[in-house]
């Protein structure tokens, strides 16, 4: 649906995407994660025809934004990260002008409005001025402009801000429900969003690609093993530290230390060999054969923050690149 070619654009001698590629299929959930600056609404920018790329190619639904951008725009709703709204106008008269906007014949004009205000929620609020809107119903009211035409692609930048926790709820659920039968991007630096919504990831940083798959892919190529966490009972901190090794293969013992009297908790690392299944098993065996009784034993997974943090800040401490902390 759509494919990004070595995507570059630059402001004046500030490069704010660097050679950027992916490709993004039907009824898949994309999306961006990245600190601010980080490229991610001049991306979007691009893929909906407001910008155009310095060098690379974009392709959405087999056309290409540089040669047919008014082609590309009819195929796609865009929530800005600030909503362009008309504060003078209530909330049914600004969809009517975006119908018309958007060529929607009269026949099709209220259903489609219909169809639009019941999926975010705004029935109570059509005859409402949109200047009197709480932020939460402005931000529906720009995804209610985004949805109208039913476009087989959607790119929404920062999509719940402003929404308070149930507000969050309800457009998260309808982005996943519409990412059923459509294509979406979203952005965002909430960490959260992404492990709710997503299926698939993209982390930017300083404009390049730092990861891409979805979070447990990201997660299994970045750790190249497995983190335990073990209650024990029968042994003390020292003890445990001495008998960890005779688990066997190479091994990372972290923090050991005692909770309460005979209680020791231990935290190791055991790198990947391509047999992590085995792992807790081998650890249960070397429980018994020590005389340990294991109370409670988790395999901790590496959560998408730390992924973000480990790939942000390891790329900012090795270089710093053109245009560091320009703001696009």
């Amino acid at each position: 649906m759509i494919e990004v070619q070595g995507l570059t654009k630059r402001y004046g001698t500030v490069e704010a995407v660097k050679d950027v590629s992916f490709s993004v299929g039907t009824e898949q959930v994309l999306g961006f994660l990245g600190p601010n600056g980080a490229g991610k609404t001049t991306i979007m920018k691009i893929l909906t025809g407001y910008h155009f790329p310095s060098e690379g190619s974009v392709l959405v639904d087999g056309i290409s934004v540089q040669e047919e951008p008014v082609e590309v725009k009819k195929r796609i709703g865009y929530l800005p990260e600030s909503v362009p709204l008309y504060g003078d106008l209530t909330v049914d008269e600004y969809l009517n002008f975006v119908a018309d906007a958007r060529l929607i014949p009269g026949t099709e004009r209220e259903k489609a409005i219909e169809n639009s205000v019941d999926a975010c929620g705004l029935r109570s609020y059509r005859s409402k001025r949109i200047e009197n809107l709480s932020k939460g119903y402005k931000q529906r009211t720009g995804l209610a402009q985004a949805i109208l035409h039913d476009p087989a692609i959607l790119i929404l930048d920062e999509p719940t801000s402003g929404l308070d926790p149930n507000q969050i709820i309800e457009i998260r659920s309808l982005i996943k429900e519409l990412g059923k039968r459509k294509t979406v991007i979203l952005s965002t630096h909430i960490l959260q969003e992404v492990e709710a919504v997503c299926s698939q990831v993209l982390i930017l940083n300083e404009g390049r690609i730092a990861a891409q798959g979805n979070p447990e892919e990201i997660a299994g190529t970045m750790k190249g093993g497995d983190t335990w966490e073990l209650l024990l009972k029968g042994a003390d901190a020292a003890a445990v530290r001495d008998k960890l090794p005779r688990i066997g293969g190479e091994l990372t013992i972290g923090a050991v230390s005692v909770r309460d009297e005979g209680l020791t908790a231990a935290n190791l690392f055991i790198p990947g060999r391509g047999d992590e299944s085995r792992d807790g098993e081998r650890i249960f065996d070397w429980a018994v054969a020590e005389g340990l009784k294991i109370l409670s034993m988790t395999r901790k997974k590496l959560s998408l923050e730390d992924i973000f943090v480990k790939l942000t800040s390891e790329e900012r401490a090795g270089k710093t690149l053109p245009g560091e902390g320009a703001s696009l």
